[in-house]
């Protein structure tokens, strides 16, 4: 059954990968009340800086004397494992991440998707939605375990899919927040669904958008990089929405619709 919005209700809804080689959908965060979410002004390093090497420090990468004289560090493998040292996560997202650790195509199946269950109130509301069986059962099974499968609707099928069900259900404009893990040629088309079912103010996050580094690579112009490179740039330009890209993990693009 559906559940109705009112001003003290958290829904979240979380666009799933499409594709059987991805993993669902990551996000976590805590919602503000009146809040929904759904799961699958633009700050990059600007024309004229000047990016200078030879810093003493094993850490930093290069400095950027026309943005303050600020240090861009590097994630060396001491440094990762003191972040991971400083990382509170809960006990069965640990048992979730160690048992798919190993599994093929993934090493996050239901992940991102059980940590935003786990910080919905009870009021909360999630769609999850994974093309993969084999992920979508091991992510059940973590709803189940973690005692959220009450806040999670969970869908089979493309993600493009339940996009359009949601919809021509009604719920545009009725989710705050979205996060993209998921085909990145379909970005664009999943980006442009979500827009409508986001409400002014709500939170679109593609992850990836940086691509190992990619994007950045004049020399690498396979397809799937030429679409995340085109597809940053469009959103830089795009009125529609603030943005703001961050260099976590593999890059994430963080959207706020005006």
């Amino acid at each position: 059954m559906r559940m109705k919005f009112t001003p003290t209700m958290f829904r979240c809804a979380s666009v799933v990968a499409s594709h059987s080689a991805l993993p669902p959908v990551r996000a976590a965060g805590k919602f503000l009340p009146s809040s929904k979410s759904i799961a699958p002004n633009g700050s990059v390093l600007g024309r004229g800086r000047c990016c200078c090497f030879g810093s003493s420090s094993p850490y930093v990468v290069l400095e950027d004397r026309g943005y303050g004289n600020k240090q861009v560090i590097s994630i060396t493998p001491q440094l990762y494992d003191y972040v991971l040292s400083n990382v509170r996560e809960p006990e069965i997202l640990q048992q979730l991440r160690k048992e798919t650790a190993s599994m093929r195509g993934s090493q996050m199946q239901g992940y991102s998707s059980l940590a935003v269950a786990l910080v919905l109130p009870e009021s909360g509301f999630l769609v999850a939605c994974e093309r993969d069986a084999k992920s979508l059962e091991v992510a059940k099974k973590y709803y189940e375990l973690a005692g959220v499968s009450h806040k999670v609707s969970v869908r089979h099928g493309l993600a493009s899919d339940t996009l359009h069900s949601l919809i021509l259900n009604g719920e545009t404009c009725s989710y705050d927040f979205a996060f993209v893990d998921a085909e990145k040629r379909m970005n664009e088309e999943y980006f442009e669904l979500l827009l409508q079912l986001v409400r002014v103010g709500g939170v679109i996050v593609i992850d990836n958008v940086l691509w190992h580094g990619k994007v950045a690579d004049p020399m690498v112009n396979d397809m799937k990089t030429i679409s995340i490179r085109n597809f940053n740039r469009r959103l830089m330009g795009d009125d529609r929405i603030s943005t703001s890209m961050v260099p976590i993990g593999d890059g994430i693009l963080i959207c706020r619709k005006r």
